[in-house]
């Protein structure tokens, strides 16, 4: 009888999980776990340019315009906030040279583009060239004072044969470049580099306060992946649902494991193109996912192989992790290092969490009234699954 409803249930997980895949639904708006920007500068003899694009449910967070309240904007809507947009834009993403604001020369062009199949506001504006021996800073002051928007500006950086990439987020809102003595930064000498010197190039980033944090491009990756599981409530209510249940520390071991390895492949893939799975399919899995694992705690007392169910939903979650990195189309020589720092921030989160609640398990399983409480647990992380889950699929 046991391991009939066993098989039932690992039979319908996969059945679920399937049906979301093939659905052929179009959902309005995506989950906004991230306000994002996307800049690109690119530095060449004759002049300097950059690109900027921002999701539109941000410029909707931040102008308005959605007169229909679909989450989407129009080309008529956006028409009717572009100047306040290009306005907010300008006051708040800053080019500087020697620490001075460099203004736009002009702008090459401004309106909705579709990139990575979601609609953003794309900003095209030129500079004049960099010279040699000179201080380039992008400063972002975009949603500084909104403590409660998690917004990161994912940075693109294109000078001669090198490139380099930046996340820009929390009060990591500056990027620097030192060029040095004598350096063409737009020739094909211009290059990374630690030690200064003739035709090299010295990149630091620095905080919104203007003093070196001395933080490499691995380093502010490693910090996304820190903040995007700290601020994706779904994930974590996840792995709530997943450790509230009484298991021996091999049975967590195993489970951790499997999640880690699951979200791994699947952020890797996902980042690399090589698999593409919309987010209005991923979403409502994601949030579908809490709540299988919350009726499961529910309704079994001593749970089993749960490392087979985790493996399984973690390979929707790391889909889900890569979606602030998929729309970045980082070069291939950072693309390693960025993918690496990006999934050691999340996992450093997991880590230390786990290692937090273990004990407080331990506890909780020894009392008399466990039983109640996961119960009590699982149906909370129950509601809020299936509130998402509604949310996602037809809102």
């Amino acid at each position: 009888m046991l391991r009939m409803y066993a098989l039932s249930r690992y039979t319908l997980c996969l059945i679920s999980v399937m049906a979301l895949l093939l659905m052929p639904f179009e959902r309005r708006a995506d989950a906004h776990a991230y306000s994002a920007g996307y800049t690109t500068l690119n530095l060449t003899q004759s002049t300097t340019e950059m690109t900027y694009a921002l999701d539109q449910l941000s410029v909707i967070e931040l102008i308005g315009g959605d007169t229909n309240k679909d989450g989407l904007l129009s080309q008529n809507e956006f028409d009717g906030i572009k100047d306040q947009l290009l306005a907010l834009l300008k006051e708040n993403i800053k080019l500087q040279i020697n620490n001075e604001p460099h203004e736009w020369t002009r702008v090459q062009g401004f309106g909705l583009d579709l990139q990575e199949n979601a609609e953003k506001a794309v900003l095209k504006v030129s500079y004049p060239a960099i010279s040699s021996s000179a201080t380039i800073t992008l400063k972002d002051d975009l949603y500084l004072k909104d403590a409660g928007t998690n917004y990161v500006n994912l940075l693109t950086v294109h000078y001669g044969s090198r490139t380099a990439t930046e996340a820009l987020s929390g009060q990591h809102r500056m990027w620097t470049m030192q060029l040095t003595e004598g350096a063409d930064a737009v020739s094909q000498k211009g290059q990374l580099s630690q030690n200064s010197g003739s035709g090299q190039a010295e990149e630091t980033p620095s905080g919104s306060s203007g003093t070196s944090e001395n933080l490499s491009g691995w380093l502010s990756f490693f910090k996304l992946g820190i903040n995007h599981i700290l601020n994706g409530y779904d994930h974590l209510l996840f792995l709530f649902s997943l450790l509230i249940a009484k298991q021996s520390f091999k049975q967590y071991a195993a489970m951790i494991t499997a999640f880690t390895v699951a979200h791994s492949i699947t952020l890797t893939l996902t980042v690399l193109g090589i698999i593409d799975v919309p987010s209005g399919i991923v979403e409502p899995a994601i949030a579908l996912s809490i709540c299988f694992v919350a009726v499961d705690n529910m309704i079994r007392r001593e749970v089993s192989r749960r490392w087979i169910l985790t493996f399984a939903f973690g390979l929707i979650h790391g889909m889900g992790f890569a979606d602030i990195l998929k729309a970045m189309n980082l070069p291939k020589s950072q693309l390693a290092a960025a993918l690496i720092s990006f999934n050691l921030g999340i996992e450093a989160v997991q880590v230390t969490l786990i290692a937090l609640l273990l004990p407080l398990l331990i506890l909780l399983h020894r009392w008399k009234f466990s039983r109640g409480a996961v119960f009590a647990g699982s149906s909370i992380a129950l509601t809020l699954g299936g509130i998402w889950l509604a949310q996602r699929l037809f809102f």
